[in-house]
């Protein structure tokens, strides 16, 4: 592999990094603020890709379909959140077994109207650039930029808004936010809300790049729960740094010769345990939403 090759596997996996910080902001704010272990956010990542795909083979517009499937799945994780979640607060076992089953509804649902065959979505701006004597896509440049705007955009929510303020309350303590007249149980569906939208928001970047198919939630959750636990949970600065590093391990080791994917996927994931066996609370250790 020349370094031209090598450096562009390191990009990939850097861009990448960015797309897996999003959906780990998102299971982090989730657990961080409501205690609750969603195994289903996999499957609202798959479903903002597979929504995005829909409004793009029916408007051929790809940037709508990044505003309406996190609209959507949005929407559907308040709605998930209040009807099925919001009595189980406090039972983290409980919770586990629904999110579980909501996973498996999800991707039922999806196979059954969408199909078990993957599909591709079209770069919306085929472009390149060239770095050295090699074309690299604009679009994954975009994507970096695009996720950073995003993270920039939960973080000024969470820190230059009355709604992040009542986040924060709800997180450092329920019963006094109560008392001081912060309506819990709707923070609690807000923050589902928004961090289904981010999965989904990462979803539809990820299009692109990957195949849309009913399954396409699986491999990231593993991953992206062991990013958040690593990070530090509640805490977006970890999120980001945990994700681009274990995206760019991967991609590093991809790139030696002799080391195929899963083998690289393995020891970046066992990368990842050590560092939990020397800072078993993450990069960033929290009690509340931090930055």
């Amino acid at each position: 592999m020349d370094f031209s090759q090598f450096l562009f596997q390191l990009l990939n996996s850097f861009i990448w990094g960015w797309i897996l910080a999003l959906i780990s902001l998102g299971l982090s704010l989730v657990y961080g603020i409501t205690g609750i272990i969603n195994v289903a956010h996999g499957a609202l990542y798959m479903l903002g890709a597979v929504i995005g795909w829909y409004v793009i083979q029916a408007t051929g517009n790809f940037w709508l379909a990044l505003l309406v499937a996190p609209l959507v799945v949005g929407l559907l994780g308040i709605v998930l959140e209040f009807v099925a979640l919001q009595s189980l607060h406090g039972k983290p076992a409980v919770t586990i077994i629904a999110t579980f089953a909501l996973m498996l509804i999800i991707q039922q649902l999806v196979l059954m109207y969408f199909g078990g065959t993957p599909q591709s979505v079209d770069k919306p701006w085929q472009a390149s650039v060239e770095i050295g004597d090699r074309s690299y896509p604009i679009y994954r440049l975009l994507v970096a930029g695009l996720s950073a705007a995003m993270l920039l955009v939960v973080g000024v929510l969470l820190y230059r808004t009355k709604l992040g303020l009542w986040i924060r309350a709800v997180r450092q303590n329920q019963e006094l936010a109560l008392t001081l007249g912060i309506p819990v149980p709707v923070i609690y569906s807000a923050v589902f809300g928004m961090g289904s939208a981010l999965a989904a928001f990462a979803g539809v970047l990820a299009s692109p790049i990957v195949s849309v198919d009913h399954q396409m939630g699986l491999d990231i959750l593993i991953t992206a729960f062991i990013v958040v636990i690593v990070g530090g949970l509640g805490s977006l600065k970890g999120a980001l740094i945990a994700a681009i590093f274990f995206s760019l391990l991967e991609g590093f080791l991809t790139a030696v010769p002799g080391v195929d994917p899963t083998l690289a996927h393995l020891v970046a994931l066992l990368a990842m345990g050590a560092v939990l066996l020397r800072r078993p609370h993450g990069f960033f250790p929290s009690t509340a939403v931090s930055a």
